[in-house]
């Protein structure tokens, strides 16, 4: 299994300024603050995490929507940060991004056929007749019938309309798919068919995932790694497996206990986060998490903590370097 990265980003950043008011100097926003990870082919890194913690964020700087702020985007060879219209052009074939409601990122006037079409008619020089053959055969990759060619979106399920984005994202072959809340929308069972389209069509064209989601119930069945956000900051990244065995950070914890267990009778104890997400305006010193996490201690209000290596991946916690600390609390 070939598992070359198409991607790295270090130290990822992105922030707006805020006004707040004439007599007043802006606020600055940290939507994402320096996270780093790496995608590879065939790999699928889960980003999980409240709503306002980066997810939507990240998943428009490595679409390549906004640029970063700071820090490094490279895909391919190539960097992204700084790069020229041109350069942007040819990058952005080799990442599409499939949105969360297919009922509104489908243009209802224009017929399936031609929004297949039309990535390969505004980037390539394919004749008409090859468009329409790459078409035709998306759309029996993606489970629907050549009847389809010719209908509008208003004709089709929830289902059926993701189903063509994910379509449509391919048409140019990327090696790059973000997927931003791809089922959310979707009823449960539609939910199940639509990720195990995502798998084949993963394994068939070699594709790396960028999965955006706050469903870790899904997570658990797709991803190879998972990285969960807090504020715009990476607190956890771990492969998936390890994360649900022995998750590390107490916001990790928290989250997974929150997710339903699919055995009847099953429980679980849930951990109950105290307040509210601060503001990413004026967010709190030392750990963006401390004001809510139950094992908080005093290193945690004064200084950030840093990601450490866990097993394979890292934690971003005052308890991973000072575990004695914790036990002496809890």
């Amino acid at each position: 299994m070939n598992e070359e990265p198409v991607l790295v980003a270090k130290d990822l950043s992105k922030f707006y300024s805020i006004p707040q008011g004439a007599f007043k100097e802006p606020a600055t926003l940290k939507a994402l603050n320096t996270t780093s990870f790496t995608l590879s082919r065939r790999k699928t890194l889960a980003v999980v995490g409240e709503s306002g913690c980066g997810k939507t964020t990240l998943a428009q700087l490595v679409a390549m929507i906004n640029q970063p702020t700071l820090g490094s985007l490279i895909i391919g060879e190539q960097e992204v940060v700084g790069a020229s219209k041109a350069v942007l052009k040819g990058l952005r074939s080799r990442v599409q991004i499939v949105f969360q409601n297919p009922y509104g990122s489908l243009n209802p006037r224009q017929k399936v056929g031609a929004a297949l079409m039309e990535p390969l008619r505004m980037n390539t020089r394919l004749s008409k007749t090859e468009c329409r053959k790459r078409a035709y055969a998306m759309l029996d990759q993606v489970g629907l019938r050549p009847e389809h060619f010719d209908r509008y979106p208003h004709m089709f399920s929830g289902g059926q309309r993701q189903r063509i984005a994910i379509a449509r994202a391919l048409m140019l072959e990327p090696e790059i798919l973000v997927l931003d809340e791809p089922v959310s929308a979707l009823d449960v069972s539609i939910q199940a068919q639509v990720l195990n389209l995502l798998a084949e069509l993963q394994a068939q064209h070699d594709l790396a995932y960028l999965f955006i989601t706050h469903d870790l119930s899904v997570v658990k069945h797709i991803a190879d790694e998972v990285m969960v956000m807090y504020l715009g900051k990476a607190v956890e990244h771990r492969p998936c497996k390890e994360l649900f065995e022995s998750p590390q950070h107490p916001y990790t914890r928290a989250l997974l206990s929150a997710t339903p267990i699919p055995v009847p009778g099953a429980k679980k104890k849930r951990i109950h986060l105290e307040g509210e997400i601060p503001s990413p305006i004026d967010p709190p010193a030392g750990c963006y998490f401390h004001p809510r996490c139950p094992q908080c201690f005093e290193p945690c209000r004064l200084d950030a903590p840093l990601a450490q290596p866990f097993g394979k991946g890292t934690v971003a916690c005052h308890a991973i370097e000072a575990p004695q600390a914790i036990s002496d609390i809890v």
